[in-house]
């Protein structure tokens, strides 16, 4: 009886998460580890081990992925492709980023639904937005793959789109710095990290946290963005617990 009671009250004490439902969004490099492109299972593992370990806190969790470690049109100028030919090979990138998430979270017993903005049945569900919903509210996690279908919106676009479709809470943005930055620190010995800043000024400074785009639809929706440092272990944890974690971007 007695250890019945200590562990209602301990399950009382214990902190709560700050977010119900979010969207983490992944860089296709965030993938790739060390190896400089493709995709490194042991940072996807461990990538993994931290969305569950979020997910069992009971915060429904979607993930939007990039796929700049396999084709990023951008970087393709020699090759001569047509961009929206070179956007919708970097969308197909995405889909493969997402499967091999996919399979590392369902490896630790995490139920997951890959979910494509363009139909491909036999690998992922279209994106439907309801049956999105009702996957985070059965507690599986949504891996948001193919952008938003369209050639000319990058991955961050899609991030902010679909936050504001599923009623998200926030945006985290995982980078391989500890925040935002007045200027590049892997370039700039000198920079400074700003822990808090408004749309309006990441938008004015030319800031690289997201684009424009994507940086202006979550002003208008006044939806925060957590950037914070993805290759710090515990950290998506942390910022989902409310902990001082990265920097944050909103209304002001």
């Amino acid at each position: 009886m007695a250890t019945r009671e200590a562990s209602k009250k301990s399950s009382v004490n214990r902190p709560a998460p700050v977010f119900r439902r979010l969207v983490l969004k992944l860089s296709g490099e965030s993938l790739q580890g060390t190896q400089g492109s493709g995709i490194h299972g042991e940072t996807v593992q461990a990538i993994a081990r931290e969305v569950k370990e979020v997910r069992d806190l009971g915060v429904e969790t979607a993930i939007v992925v990039g796929g700049g470690n396999i084709f990023r049109g951008s970087r393709q100028k020699s090759l001569a492709i047509e961009r929206t030919t070179a956007d919708a090979m970097g969308m197909l990138a995405t889909v493969i980023n997402g499967l091999a998430l996919q399979d590392a979270l369902e490896k630790l017993g995490c139920q997951t639904r890959l979910l494509s903005a363009i139909e491909m049945r036999q690998l992922a569900e279209p994106f439907i937005r309801r049956r999105a919903m009702r996957h985070l509210e059965k507690g599986r996690v949504i891996i948001l793959a193919a952008g938003t279908g369209n050639p000319y919106f990058s991955t961050d676009t899609a991030a902010a789109l679909r936050a504001m479709e599923i009623k998200a809470e926030a945006i985290l943005k995982a980078t391989r710095v500890d925040g935002i930055y007045d200027a590049d620190p892997e370039k700039v010995a000198g920079a400074r990290m700003i822990e808090k800043l408004s749309y309006m000024e990441v938008i004015r400074r030319g800031l690289a946290v997201m684009d424009s785009t994507a940086v202006t639809l979550c002003m208008d929706n006044n939806l925060p963005i957590i950037v914070f440092n993805l290759t710090v272990s515990g950290n998506i944890r942390r910022v989902v617990m409310g902990e001082r974690v990265g920097s944050k971007v909103t209304a002001g």
